[in-house]
């Protein structure tokens, strides 16, 4: 059964990890799907090209969330192409970690930028098509650092835990026009970024567990499915923590 038949959703920083994961499952439910990037045209190419396999429309756009106007000109873009836009994953984001004390201006300015401000620049971009058509689903996706803090990412967290302050008062502000807007805090998820670490770091982490393992970006594309699709039609302003139970 595909839950998002006809359905037309933009995914933010999806050429790789986490990112590719969200587009693929919501093409594969039957979603048209727009996503960006920003340095890697081959790996967009690639997953344009795998989503289009599963039958749907999709197209990849070389865009800064960052950025306002472009954040603007991408919804309009994506208007014009697919003639609708009902969900919204804000996925882009940067680390830049290190102690506070050894921590720059420019990396604590460059991580709030693109993880904080671009959730900022494309909600404000697409809920004006979601007003008209009186429906859509915003997801952003936050992190279990941005509830609990981490030492070495104070940038980090703070982005993270902007994003869910910014994801209940959107979810006030819109819920009675049909609109819902929630988030996903991913814990430990293994990805190509994390197979740099070495074995022992990484086992560390999965101990720590309850569910004794780490995550997969499958997972985390399972909540978003789940946030975007009719099933999860009565929640808004939630944090749904992906985690194997790390917070718990």
């Amino acid at each position: 059964m595909k839950l998002l038949e006809g359905k037309t959703a933009l995914v933010t920083g999806a050429s790789r990890g986490i990112g590719r994961g969200m587009a693929l499952k919501l093409a594969r439910h039957g979603a048209n799907v727009a996503f960006t990037y920003l340095s890697s045209p081959d790996k967009a190419l690639s997953l344009e090209n795998e989503l289009t396999s599963a039958g749907i429309k999709a197209k990849g756009y070389k865009s800064d969330a960052a950025d306002f106007k472009q954040a603007e000109q991408l919804i309009n873009d994506i208007l014009a192409e697919f003639g609708s836009l009902d969900i919204v994953v804000n996925n882009a984001g940067i680390t830049r970690d290190g102690l506070l004390m050894r921590m720059s201006e420019e990396q604590f300015d460059e991580v709030i930028r693109t993880n904080l401000k671009s959730v900022f620049n494309i909600t404000k971009a697409c809920i004006k098509p979601m007003l008209k058509q009186k429906q859509g689903s915003i997801i952003n996706i936050s992190s279990v650092v941005g509830v609990k803090g981490n030492a070495g990412q104070a940038n980090y967290a703070a982005s993270k835990a902007g994003i869910i302050g910014f994801t209940k008062s959107v979810a006030l502000e819109l819920g009675s026009r049909n609109i819902r807007c929630n988030a996903i805090a991913p814990g430990f998820i293994e990805t190509e970024m994390t197979g740099a670490l070495d074995e022992k770091t990484v086992q560390g982490w999965r101990d720590a567990i309850p569910l004794k393992r780490g995550g997969t970006p499958d997972d985390v594309a399972d909540a978003v499915l789940f946030l975007a699709s009719s099933m999860s039609s009565y929640i808004t302003g939630q944090v749904l923590n992906v985690d194997g139970g790390m917070l718990t």
